[in-house]
Parts: C-alpha cells; sequence; structure tokens
C-alpha cells in the first residue's frame, strides 16, 4: 500500500468502523453499501469513502464493502492482528475495573500485571493477572516486552511515573490521571479525562441563537456566537465557523445528522 500522511480525525473514526463491521459481521451480513453503512453508524456515505479511499478503498461500485474483507483489512491498520502486551499502573477501583474488561485481549490487547503502592494488594490477582508493588516496576519492564502503560493512579504521580515508563520503552500511555503529560513526540498519548468528558454533557444556554438543543455529548466549539444551525446545517461555510462535532449527535430542532459544512472536520 502507498504511504501517505493520514490525517489523525480518519485515524480516529476507524475504531468505530470496526465496531460496527464487527457488528454486522456477527449478524451475517456479508456485503454492505456505503449508503446502508452510512445509515447505520449516522455519517455521510461520501465520508465513508473518503475516509477508506485514504487506505486505497475496499470497495466496487454496485456490490459496496465485502463485510469480513473490511473487518480484517481495518484490523490490520488499527495494529489488531498481533498481540500487544500492556500494563495498568494503580490497582485501584478504576485500575481493576480495567483489568476485569475481557474484550482486551480479543482485540489483541494482553494484559499483563498491575502495579500499585498499597502494600495489601500485593499478589492479590485480578482474572489470574497478578498486582505487584510499584517499586518492581523498572525491573519488570527491563525483563518483560511491554509495549503500553495505562495510567489509573493520582495526578500527582503520573509524571514522574510516565518518565520512568518511556525510559524503559514503553511508547503509548492511556492516560486516566487527572493531568497532561508532556512526554517525547515519539509516545503517543491518549489521555481520557473522565471528569472533562461528563461537562460536555452540558450545553451552554441558546448556543446557537435558535434556542435549538443537541442531542449527545456534545464537542462543539463556537468561534462565532449565534451560528451553531446554521454550521450544523451547511448555511454557514467559512473556515472560521468550523467545529469538530460527534457525527452521531443531531440537532433536535431540524433533525440534521451533520449534512453540512462541518461534517467529521
Amino acid at each position: 500500500m502507498e504511504q501517505r500522511k493520514i490525517s489523525r480525525a480518519v485515524i480516529s473514526r476507524l475504531p468505530r468502523y470496526y465496531r460496527y463491521l464487527g457488528d454486522l459481521l456477527e449478524a451475517g451480513v456479508e456485503r454492505i453499501s456505503s449508503n446502508d453503512l452510512s445509515k447505520k453508524m449516522q455519517v455521510t456515505a461520501s465520508q465513508i469513502r473518503q475516509d477508506l479511499n485514504n487506505f486505497g478503498g475496499f470497495g466496487q461500485q454496485g456490490y459496496g464493502y465485502n463485510v469480513k474483507y473490511l473487518y480484517t483489512e481495518i484490523g490490520k491498520i488499527l495494529g489488531l492482528d498481533k498481540d500487544h502486551n500492556f500494563i495498568i499502573i494503580g490497582a485501584g477501583n478504576l485500575g481493576q475495573a480495567l483489568a476485569n474488561y475481557a474484550s482486551f485481549e480479543r482485540n489483541g490487547f494482553i494484559l499483563k500485571s498491575l502495579f500499585d503502592v498499597n502494600p495489601r494488594l500485593e499478589g492479590v490477582t485480578i482474572r489470574g493477572i497478578p498486582v505487584r508493588m510499584l517499586d518492581e516496576l523498572e525491573g519488570y519492564l527491563q525483563e518483560n516486552d511491554i509495549e503500553i502503560a495505562a495510567l489509573t493512579l493520582p495526578k500527582s504521580k503520573a509524571e514522574e511515573v510516565a518518565d520512568v515508563l518511556v525510559a524503559n520503552g514503553i511508547k503509548a500511555i492511556w492516560n486516566f490521571a487527572h493531568t497532561d503529560l508532556t512526554l517525547p513526540k515519539d509516545v503517543i498519548v491518549e489521555s481520557v479525562h473522565l471528569a472533562d468528558s461528563t461537562m460536555k454533557f452540558k450545553i451552554a444556554e441558546d448556543c446557537c441563537g435558535y434556542g435549538h438543543s443537541w442531542t449527545g455529548p456534545q464537542q462543539f466549539v463556537f468561534k462565532r456566537k449565534g451560528t451553531a444551525h446554521e454550521i450544523f446545517t451547511g448555511r454557514r461555510t467559512d473556515e472560521e465557523s468550523r467545529s469538530v462535532y460527534d457525527p452521531a449527535d443531531r440537532c433536535t430542532f431540524c433533525g440534521s445528522y451533520g449534512e453540512g459544512s462541518i461534517k467529521n472536520c
């Protein structure tokens, strides 16, 4: 496949394609058109075709997409055709909840160990996976092939632990600590700030001047007050008014699912 620069926005949508295609496979669907897939995913058919064309295109005109083939190929792009070992730093409630999520293994992410500072947790196992003390972390990383670490520890310790991880070869960090990490550019950091996420449920009153409300969690950032509805429905096209949004959101005034100028910017 020809190497080309793919936007982060496109890459961020691939897991959603993968999930929907997996559901179609389980339902016994063998092929699907971009139009039918767009109805299920609430994005436009043209957006689907544009996204997939970044990787060479997988469909045939008049036939659509072979679901199993497309699912497999997107899985390869996401690296899900290989196993990836990971650890969790912080074996409290959140860390244990992640450790109990069995779907990680189905997607090739193999949990090898948890680490914590609480001596009462030493030797405890979660689904057969041991909890080790944090002072064992550096030696463990040097002796084991670990690619990814999840941080579910207090923010006061997050940066210090992240530095230890990076110094010992970790190239991807799933950060649940309530802080932003400053790490080398070659380290992938996916931050999940739970408190920030809940704030997106609250929409500013009269955000668009029409008094419209929006369904679902929001990611709108409006640079001009009073233009939300026009932007969403495509009545505004200037770059200054563009925003990023979740394609599943829609305006409850007109029922639009983002057919306008900002779709999947």
